[in-house]
């Protein structure tokens, strides 16, 4: 299921996003429920039941109608863009440069990781068309930020940006789709894994001799958690490796004469 962002009216899905509206500002008594409050308790829904929730749900989580929602925000597609930046929010804005580039990167990258493992929902809203809210762009600022000190020219720096956003949520996905596969199937990794692995075995027992390179990468591996399923510890072990040459990549443009 693909969402995608700015599907609402542009003024009042902006206003809300940048907290331009006039009810947000009003003087006077505070209302009984905020946007924030609505945006909070839709990403409690989300993160439990995922994108296919409804404004009835989040308006129960509240206590109140999904119509008593709508004096606050327009609907549930305006809501999820405010959903959306909200999470964007939990992330840090700047990263101290203090051991180089490489290490603020690094953090950067498990930091958007977490952010999207925390919030699996999030990785079905498209990034072809941009949320446009503030903690949106700070996110996107502090990885510029850390890359701009490499010193590299931001024609460079453009490519570099999209590679490591492209890596890090390709890999958040393999990780969500892992941590939602027992649930969506009715069948634990472990399970799926012995069943199938056998058959194959049997089916084909000289697998190893016909792709002899495939042999060598699942063997020569540590794994990263030996508690965790086996689908969630090869995503985590090829998100570090990856995230590892990926940032060789512009060490060696930064390095190159």
């Amino acid at each position: 299921m693909v969402v995608y962002a700015g599907q609402g009216d542009p003024r009042r899905s902006i206003e809300l996003l940048w907290r331009r509206s006039a009810e947000e500002n009003r003087p006077g008594p505070k209302p009984g429920l905020s946007v924030d409050a609505i945006v909070d308790a839709a990403i409690e829904v989300a993160d439990e039941h995922g994108m296919a929730f409804s404004m009835r749900a989040v308006g129960e989580k509240l206590g109140r109608t999904a119509m008593a929602l709508y004096t606050y925000v327009p609907g549930k597609n305006e809501l999820v863009d405010l959903m959306y930046d909200r999470t964007m929010a939990e992330l840090p804005t700047s990263y101290p440069l203090d051991d180089g580039w490489r290490a603020a990167a690094t953090r950067w990258a498990h930091d958007m990781w977490e952010c999207y493992c925390r919030h699996p929902w999030v990785l079905q809203v498209s990034q072809a068309r941009p949320v446009l809210g503030p903690h949106e762009f700070a996110v996107t600022e502090a990885l510029a930020a850390i890359l701009v000190s490499t010193g590299l020219p931001g024609r460079e720096l453009r490519g570099i940006v999209g590679a490591v956003n492209y890596f890090v949520r390709g890999a958040a996905q393999t990780v969500a789709e892992a941590r939602a596969a027992g649930g969506a199937t009715g069948e634990a990794d472990e399970e799926w894994w012995y069943a199938r692995s056998a058959v194959l075995v049997e089916i084909e027992p000289d697998l190893e001799k016909k792709f002899p390179m495939l042999h060598v990468l699942e063997n020569d591996r540590e794994p990263i958690d030996p508690e965790l399923p086996y689908l969630e510890n090869d995503a985590v072990e090829n998100f570090r490796g990856g995230l590892k040459v990926l940032l060789d990549g512009v060490e060696g443009a930064v390095a190159k004469p």
